[in-house]
């Protein structure tokens, strides 16, 4: 087995994948014509969006991501070369500061926003953790395993 999809619940399915497009570079890969599914190309792992209606039809029952409320429990980990240059690009999308990049113990520069927050009422707060890939590989590479 392995994962093949991360789903993610949105107000507004369009909207986000512009978002994500504009604030990270990633293209996106598929919307249904209903506007309530969306995929990015993001490698062989798909980030896709669903409309929060979406879980009902599907008998779900979900807490909405409100900007009002804490951040859900997970992270959306993007790797690049540069995170303080996509940290700045995505802040020029409307990307809300949580920690600024800063270098880790290890080597490795951190960074989190949260997405949508100046666009809906209602959004994704999930913190984008922005990787130093090169110094993220080095560090790996000398610990022998993944960082988190």
């Amino acid at each position: 087995m392995k994962l093949g999809y991360t789903i993610v619940y949105v107000a507004d399915v369009p909207a986000t994948i512009d978002f994500y497009e504009r604030a990270f570079g990633l293209k996106g890969r598929f919307l249904h014509e209903s506007q309530l599914y969306g995929e990015l190309d993001t490698g062989e792992t798909v980030l896709a969006f669903a409309g929060e209606t979406m879980a009902a039809m599907h008998g779900l029952k979900i807490r909405r991501n409100c900007i009002g409320d804490e951040a859900a429990g997970f992270e959306i980990a993007l790797v690049t070369d540069d995170p303080r240059a996509a940290f700045d690009k995505a802040l020029q999308a409307g990307a809300i500061t949580v920690s600024p990049p800063l270098e880790k113990p290890w080597g490795q520069v951190v960074g989190y926003v949260r997405d949508l927050g100046r666009l809906h009422r209602r959004n994704l707060l999930a913190r984008l953790r922005l990787k130093d890939r090169s110094t993220a590989d080095r560090a790996m590479e000398s610990a022998g395993s993944r960082l988190p």
